[in-house]
């Protein structure tokens, strides 16, 4: 199928070809780096969370990157966006990816020697003047696939960071950071806490902190119970301030949801009003602070806890500058509740005839 076939929201949200695999890899791959960089720059992170932000991305990039590989040349399976509020890879892509390379050495196994497969390219390039058949591509593309791609690099469910001394300007020693992928939006989320601890050293404790974030903190959930959980868990903890970062959706062609901004690209692609390559990126950061303490408890089991202000939520939407135009004509009314006016961004062009 051609990529030109890719023109309307009623399409399907399968990527059924090498050029399908090539034009979405560039289109991820490109917004998430113009993300990257606009938040730095409109300073919605500090430079901490910046490193780290980049840290998970590059996680979500390899992976993206692995099913362009897995997936190049194969003709019994495809690589599925999902159809809800998100134009990320189906979360059991990534869990494709795990099994596969738990089973590394089997498949390998299996699969003809690259000697072999070499010769065999020769032989039919330069002697038979033929081109190579895709079922040998795909072998190729295998050998490659489960030789070069890390399982440790792949995007996890639950991805955890280290416990790290907390910047100059937030008021705490510690702050921790976590990535999860929340199944229910498909889409990835991360978080950094910035606490005190009631003891020596918080690494001494990673262990049960780490437990923790994990049993607690693996999904989407509203940020004040996500904090007080946290907080009631783990009595040594004082957190003081807890962000959360929505990655997405992201609004593009291969997106196949109800939500406007997404139903506003779909339709001016459509209608031949923008190109196919055109996209936008949601982001929504959410944060809670600590507005004092206080103790519950008996006397021999008292314990500080956190006493919660309201979340504070802000709303961003990153897009080229035609589409930030197509937005204000189109969905007014989102683009005037948004923390601040949509964020430029650079516009991505495609070569689609090669």
């Amino acid at each position: 199928m051609s990529i030109n076939h890719i023109v309307t929201p009623l399409d399907s949200a399968i990527l059924d070809s090498k050029e399908h695999y090539v034009f979405y890899h560039k289109m991820v791959d490109f917004a998430f780096k113009e993300l990257i960089v606009a938040v730095q720059r409109q300073e919605l992170c500090n430079n901490q969370e910046i490193k780290l932000f980049k840290q998970y991305f590059d996680l979500l990039l390899y992976s993206i990157e692995a099913m362009r590989i897995k997936y190049m040349y194969d003709d019994e399976d495809n690589m599925k966006v999902d159809l809800t509020d998100s134009g990320f890879p189906n979360y059991l892509e990534f869990r494709y990816l795990f099994n596969d390379l738990e089973l590394r050495d089997e498949y390998l196994g299996k699969l003809i020697p690259i000697e072999t497969l070499k010769e065999e390219f020769i032989e039919t390039l330069m002697r038979k003047k033929e081109p190579i058949k895709k079922t040998k591509l795909f072998q190729a593309a295998s050998i490659v696939y489960y030789t070069s791609v890390n399982k440790q690099y792949i995007f996890n469910r639950f991805v955890q960071g280290k416990i790290l001394n907390a910047p100059k300007e937030i008021d705490t020693k510690y702050m921790i950071s976590w990535s999860f992928f929340d199944i229910s939006h498909n889409r990835p989320f991360i978080c950094f806490m910035y606490f005190d601890y009631n003891g020596t050293d918080a690494r001494d404790a990673k262990d049960e902190i780490y437990e923790v974030l994990k049993v607690t903190s693996d999904r989407d959930m509203a940020l004040d119970t996500m904090a007080y959980t946290i907080d009631r868990r783990l009595p040594k903890v004082l957190p003081k301030l807890i962000k959360r970062i929505d990655l997405g959706p992201i609004h593009n062609v291969f997106a196949k949801d109800e939500n406007e901004v997404t139903h506003a690209i779909l339709q001016a692609i459509g209608k031949k009003e923008i190109p196919l390559e055109s996209y936008a990126v949601s982001l929504k950061i959410d944060e809670v602070k600590s507005g004092g303490e206080f103790k519950e408890g008996g006397f021999f089991s008292k314990q500080i806890l956190q006493k919660w202000d309201d979340v504070f939520k802000q709303k961003y939407v990153f897009a080229p500058h035609r589409i930030i135009q197509l937005l204000y004509n189109k969905t007014p009314d989102i683009m005037n509740k948004l923390a601040k006016a949509p964020i430029e961004i650079s516009g991505l062009k495609i070569d689609l005839k090669n």
